[in-house]
């Protein structure tokens, strides 16, 4: 008989912030796969006859290609098992939840998704900063600062005026690009930036910086990815409020 499997998305990293759903099913699955993303610590919770399967992506190095992921998800389900797919944040937030689903109902397998807090939302709130705010910015765009190979989609001089606050993800390593194709379109050299790293733990770190400044502030303070950007007016409001963990 077949399983199924659920995309539960785990939280941006602090484990309280993964839903009672998310975490219910963690408890109760034959098997886990998941992502590097997400807390290990969250795995203490799962059963102690629970298959873990790692299918982290780090840097460039992967554990697993999506293409063998997508399959062992089949397998498992196919061999039915309660499958639980933890990816960090939302599984459909930059989190390729959506091609691992469509796999999945190419072979009639039953799926279903558990939404999670993205870093998007949950790293810029908890640094003090609002993606959205009455006085600065009605709108907030979100952005993969990595495209999938042969990319190019995003332009990003038509993001430089009208899109709100733009919160970017997996974007450090491109961040001189980024801010260079901004500023060329005319956004201010001295536009509000922020950079916030190991968002929701307690390691969490954010630094307010420019456009102009912002590969240069990356660069200088040592910031390594996984890390969160966001330009836009909105970033200043952190000067105010401050660190919101």
């Amino acid at each position: 008989m077949s399983g199924r499997v659920y995309l539960v998305g785990a939280g941006p990293g602090d484990p309280g912030l993964m839903t009672m759903k998310g975490m219910r099913l963690l408890r109760e699955a034959d098997a886990v796969v998941y992502d590097a993303l997400a807390n290990p610590e969250l795995l203490g919770s799962c059963r102690p006859d629970a298959l873990l399967i790692d299918a982290g992506k780090r840097g460039g190095d992967h554990t697993m290609t999506q293409d063998r992921t997508n399959a062992k998800l089949v397998e498992l389900a196919a061999a039915g098992m309660t499958v639980v797919r933890l990816k960090g944040g939302d599984p459909f937030m930059f989190g390729r939840g959506a091609e691992e689903a469509e796999a999945l109902r190419a072979e009639g397998i039953e799926v279903h998704a558990v939404p999670g807090i993205s870093s998007a939302i949950a790293a810029p709130e908890l640094a003090g900063i609002p993606p959205t705010h009455r006085d600065h910015a009605p709108l907030v765009t979100f952005i993969t600062g990595h495209e999938k190979e042969g990319g190019g989609r995003i332009d990003w001089r038509r993001l430089a005026d009208g899109h709100g606050t733009l919160v970017i993800l997996m974007g450090m390593g491109n961040a001189a690009v980024i801010a260079a194709e901004l500023a060329a379109a005319g956004m201010a050299p001295e536009t509000p930036a922020a950079v916030i790293v190991d968002g929701s733990l307690p390691t969490q770190r954010t630094e307010r910086t420019t456009l102009a400044d912002l590969a240069e502030t990356i660069a200088v303070k040592g910031l390594k990815a996984p890390g969160v950007i966001v330009i836009g007016s909105t970033a200043s409001v952190r000067d105010i409020i401050g660190d919101m963990l």
